[in-house]
């Protein structure tokens, strides 16, 4: 097996194996796999933390969370996280790597759209969503909304996991600007979240008026003034495609270039904005959340750098080929959403 971020296929070989385990047996949840990673599940308990945590070497997640759980929430049946609340949440799938095969999560595009943001995290773990070579044991999810309380059960994904073999290495890099001038139709630029406008339902796919969760934004003079600790939702002025033989990932560019925050949800599958597979001219949407103080943001700022990576082979299915929320899109709210 070449080095590289493994496809669809070398996944289901993982499953196979027994390198992945608990979906086997998990008849109401078949295994969701994308072009280059899988959908994680929630489990059943969600417990409320004090504070986010890492476990540290040597400790178990179990242990090391004693003495910060404030209480535990039974997801069956459903359960509201709320906003500026931390959650912990084992998921269904646990992990027996190889010793050359590393994990790396992220939220899942729809997850990070709504303002919530998840990290995995694993025994012994010294950094979040980084599963070591090897490991062998069970994972978590922690789980904090920030804008919207969200409804959950067992079995929902707001996470994913890709599986790198051997070093990451063979990098290049493509730098992400903002769009503040749109289509020159005077449709909006972007969007802000309103505070304190309900209920987000996971499974509520296009079920929620866009209006009562969301301001649309123009910006006349091509400039947009982020307010401290509001949520925006942004499109890149660049067509963004992803070769089908690279996977690619969204970093920020550099932490001094402003006060603010681009990008949760940073992962993008093998065929993403390719013609081939149906998205020729999509763009990158980008969440953008400010921090500290007013920031005036430009037409054309650079706000994030695209990392690309070769995947270990071609995968076998490409993002979009069956259909995708997201392939083809120009500025686009989740999933959950829909126009009045």
């Amino acid at each position: 097996m070449k080095h590289g971020i493994l496809p669809r296929q070398n996944i289901e070989q993982l499953v196979a194996k027994g390198h992945i385990l608990g979906l086997q047996d998990d008849a109401d949840h078949p295994p969701s796999l994308q072009p280059a990673s899988l959908d994680l599940c929630l489990g059943d308990t969600a417990l409320r933390l004090r504070a986010s945590f890492l476990p540290g070497g040597g400790v178990s997640v179990e242990s090391a969370v004693e003495n910060i759980v404030m209480h535990r929430v039974d997801l069956k049946g459903g359960a509201v996280l709320e906003t500026g609340c931390v959650y912990l949440i084992p998921l269904r799938e646990s992990l027996n790597l190889p010793t050359d095969i590393v994990g790396l999560a992220n939220p899942k595009s729809s997850t990070g759209r709504l303002d919530v943001f998840t990290r995995v995290i694993c025994d012994g773990g010294e950094q979040f969503d980084t599963i070591p070579a090897g490991y062998k044991g069970p994972l978590y999810m922690e789980v904090a909304p920030r804008t919207f309380p969200i409804l959950v059960r067992p079995g929902d994904r707001l996470g994913q996991m890709r599986f790198r073999h051997g070093p990451h290495n063979n990098l290049r890099t493509q730098h992400v600007s903002i769009d503040l001038k749109g289509d020159g139709t005077g449709s909006p630029i972007g969007y802000r979240a309103k505070r304190h406008s309900g209920l987000v339902d996971i499974r509520g796919l296009k079920a929620h008026q866009a209006s009562e969760f969301w301001e649309p934004l123009t910006a006349p003079n091509g400039t947009l003034v982020l307010d401290p600790e509001e949520f925006y939702i942004l499109a890149s002025r660049e067509a963004v495609e992803i070769p089908v033989g690279e996977a690619a990932e969204m970093a920020p560019i550099a932490p001094e270039i402003g006060e603010f925050r681009a990008h949760y949800a940073g992962f993008f599958d093998p065929g993403f904005g390719v013609s081939e597979a149906g998205g020729e001219g999509s763009r990158a949407v980008l969440e953008v959340r400010g921090r500290d103080v007013p920031f005036l943001l430009r037409h054309g700022q650079a706000v994030a750098k695209l990392v690309f990576e070769p995947m270990a082979e071609r995968p076998d299915q490409l993002y979009g080929a069956q259909g995708s929320h997201y392939q083809s899109q120009g500025l686009r709210l989740s999933k959950h959403f829909t126009s009045d």
